[in-house]
């Protein structure tokens, strides 16, 4: 789980929720390729796509509902107990698949992980219990036995109930559709994601009912509503003119990262540093969200990661100005909201916390007896070492 997301440290309701999140995350990651195969295949192959095929397009629904699924399950599996627990994962994973009539992710990140984790339990009570030349026998059958069966129950039992909650929550995002507050899910997505709890909400909520949302509607806003790179891409924006002035230097390299890598993580510590510009991203998330439904806009898959190429790969034919409308907006809200929240940089000091008068002189003294190579030296009456002027003020060093 470690390669994907951060090893969470102590405990609490906080961290346990962390600790959650990140093994949804470290369930669905691995298995990002798989998503953008499925996504570059449908936003091809299906009837309003770029390339109509109506062969290539028969691998559309066999992906969605039977290979993804599968995946989540074996990879679940894997986290727990290792190459059995995958196996049986993706086992006990096909009954769902059988069982329901929606795409099962959720109920893969369930079945998965708890049937291996069953298979572990049996593994520790029969071990050194079996005899000599009995082990790839006990093995194989145990593994076949409690898959099988998780197999039956996920036909009977979890698909059924996880379809029940799927088409629910499904409802309740329609409903928030109908009503036109869909903007309103950026109160409660932008605190999470700052708790880096964004690959868990993408992945683990928004992304299988965005899935399912594309399968029946060709596109899906869902997909947006997390991955949109542009709060932070405003936000970075402000800090770079209007931060700390320590910081502003690496918020360009930031940005590179964030808006066109697609790294959300690297803008985390910059709100979590002034926690009022949460307000902030709230408001261009929920611009962005407002615009992409204003405009009808979304995408066909997941953007993973959440860049502006992802955003290009995914998007669907004829979408392009609806999309890059919302994550404009978005930015240019959020530039604006921070710029506000930090007083248009006003009340920032200089680097190393150097007052503004001291500052002021010091640049002054430098514009007077030319340029000089400064350090954070007070004033001792000697030469200085680097230039053989007097070093008769303080000096800050450029950041």
């Amino acid at each position: 789980m470690s390669t994907y997301t951060p090893q969470v440290q102590g405990g609490g309701f906080k961290a346990s929720v962390q600790r959650v999140g990140g093994y949804l995350a470290a369930m669905v990651m691995p298995n990002i390729g798989a998503f953008i195969a499925w996504g570059l295949i449908t936003a091809l192959f299906i009837p309003t796509g770029w390339l109509p095929n109506e062969k290539l397009a028969g691998l559309v629904g066999p992906m969605i509902s039977v290979l993804l699924p599968v995946l989540i399950g074996y990879t679940g599996g894997r986290l727990v107990h290792g190459q059995r627990g995958a196996v049986v994962g993706a086992v006990a994973t096909m009954g769902l698949v059988i069982g329901a009539d929606v795409p099962m992710f959720l109920g893969a990140m369930l079945i998965g992980p708890l049937t291996a984790y069953l298979l572990k339990l049996f593994d520790g009570l029969v071990e050194n219990r079996i005899r000599p030349g009995f082990e790839m026998l006990v093995d194989n059958f145990s593994a076949g036995i409690i898959g099988g069966a998780m197999a039956i129950g996920g036909v009977y039992g979890i698909g059924p109930v996880v379809e029940w909650l799927t088409k629910r929550a499904g409802s309740g995002v329609d409903w928030l559709v109908d009503k036109d507050l869909l903007p309103l899910t950026s109160v409660l997505v932008e605190p999470a994601k700052v708790l880096f709890l964004n690959n868990a909400i993408n992945h683990g909520v928004l992304g299988p009912l965005g899935v399912a949302e594309a399968a029946d509607k060709g596109k899906s806003i869902l997909f947006m509503i997390e991955s949109n790179p542009g709060p932070g891409l405003g936000l970075l924006l402000a800090f770079m003119l209007f931060g700390p002035r320590a910081l502003r230097p690496s918020v360009p390299a930031a940005i590179i990262v964030q808006f066109l890598g697609g790294i959300h993580e690297i803008y985390f510590p910059y709100v979590l540093m002034k926690p009022k510009l949460i307000l902030a991203m709230i408001a261009g998330g929920a611009a962005g969200v407002g615009t992409f439904m204003v405009t009808g806009a979304g995408l066909v898959a997941t953007p993973a990661p959440g860049s502006i190429f992802a955003y290009m790969a995914v998007t669907p034919k004829g979408g392009y100005v609806a999309v890059l409308l919302g994550i404009v907006i978005s930015a240019a809200v959020t530039f604006a909201v921070a710029s506000v929240l930090m007083g248009f940089g006003r009340g920032e000091p200089p680097a190393d916390g150097v007052d503004d008068d001291t500052a002021a002189a010091a640049d002054a003294a430098v514009v007077e007896e030319g340029p000089t190579r400064t350090t954070d030296a007070v004033s001792t009456g000697g030469p200085s070492p680097t230039d053989g002027l007097p070093r008769t003020t303080t000096a800050r060093q450029e950041v």
